[in-house]
């Protein structure tokens, strides 16, 4: 199952050619993550407040084709892999279902000294 989430790139997310700059393509995809997570009943905060947090610990992106100014992009956003610990998702950024940018992004669950825990039972589900 996937998750979507939609955006509209502004000029602040463009280069001087008129593209969007390279490193908000990981923006877009952390916003999604983050909205993806919101759906699943998972309060992030509360988290926190309890010891643990979110960390990226891999990002293998693919820039495919240059999104730009006031294009409406989708982000698709697909669990490909699940452990105890670790969560790897596939995440597209299209428009009208041509995809520009894909990454694949490894995310680990940590408390607060850094040592890695347990998923929250809402990924785990």
């Amino acid at each position: 199952m996937a998750h979507e989430f939609t955006l509209r790139v502004y000029y602040e997310d463009t280069d001087l050619a008129g593209l969007v700059y390279y490193a908000n393509y990981l923006k877009f995809i952390e916003r999604a993550r983050s909205e993806y997570v919101r759906e699943l009943g998972i309060d992030q905060a509360a988290m926190k407040d309890g010891g643990l947090v979110f960390a990226v610990s891999r990002v293998e992106a693919d820039y495919i084709q240059p999104a730009k100014y006031d294009d409406l992009l989708v982000v698709r956003t697909t669990i490909t892999r699940k452990t105890a610990a670790r969560l790897t998702l596939t995440q597209q950024v299209l428009r009208n279902d041509t995809r520009l940018f894909e990454a694949v992004v490894t995310i680990v669950c940590l408390d607060e000294t850094g040592r890695p825990q347990r998923l929250p039972a809402g990924f785990r589900a």
